[in-house]
């Protein structure tokens, strides 16, 4: 019997904080989730993250630094690598959502605890506000 090693897609997801709110989007399990998408064999997966921000938001944004990774089981059989960056934009225009998503919304950091949202994706969202406040050495 030949090795096969387990296979499950990775999705690449930004946290972006813009005026103190951090952008979600709701996804057909009605939960909220980050901007971002699935990579495709091959893709620079900061390129591809971009990518995803702009067909989803309408948004130019610039990818930073990865903030954590995390396996996500959504249901049985289904199983997905997520990995966070924090990313910023540059535009005053409000986001707009595409047709993979229900509705965009602008949260402050005190109300992602109250989102129905996984766990990990919190997570991410308390960092990256935590790198924004702090200083610059």
């Amino acid at each position: 019997m030949s090795y096969r090693p387990h296979a499950f897609p990775v999705s690449v997801k930004g946290v972006i904080v813009r005026d103190g709110k951090v952008l979600l989007l709701r996804n057909e399990r009605d939960e909220w989730e980050l901007p971002g998408g699935k990579l495709e064999l091959g893709e620079d997966p900061p390129a591809r993250l971009a990518r995803e921000i702009s067909e989803e938001t309408g948004w130019e944004a610039k990818v930073g630094p990865i903030l954590d990774s995390w396996q996500y089981h959504i249901r049985d059989g289904v199983d997905v690598l997520i990995v966070t960056y924090g990313a910023t934009v540059d535009t005053e225009e409000p986001p707009v959502v595409s047709h993979e998503h229900k509705q965009v919304g602008l949260f402050e950091e005190h109300e992602v605890k109250a989102l129905r949202m996984p766990q990990g994706y919190k997570r991410s969202i308390a960092d990256w506000f935590s790198r924004l406040r702090a200083p610059v050495t």
